[in-house]
């Protein structure tokens, strides 16, 4: 069993509060837990309007299938990306 995570730094430059941040946040991870079957949550800097750190985990029984599906979560963002949310940086 290969547990695979990945740390999404996103910035919302819309975002003028929390209550702004947290419907966008909300809905972007709702559409990928939906979309790609992984666990989605915000995990840092909860207390900043405009910026997001998510958490993305998934478990596989390989890990490149675990790394692609997180690589194809990303892609997936930031192709979502329609001035709402910009991917400012990430790690697998």
């Amino acid at each position: 069993m290969v547990v695979g995570s990945c740390q999404l730094r996103l910035v919302i430059p819309a975002s003028a509060s929390l209550k702004d941040k947290r419907r966008v946040v909300k809905s972007l991870c709702q559409r990928v837990h939906r979309r790609f079957n992984v666990s989605v949550a915000e995990v840092d800097t909860l207390a900043a309007a405009t910026v997001a750190t998510l958490g993305i985990c998934c478990v596989a029984n390989r890990r490149q299938h675990a790394r692609d599906v997180l690589e194809a979560v990303v892609r997936w963002v930031q192709g979502q990306s329609e001035g709402d949310v910009v991917v400012f940086d990430w790690e697998v």
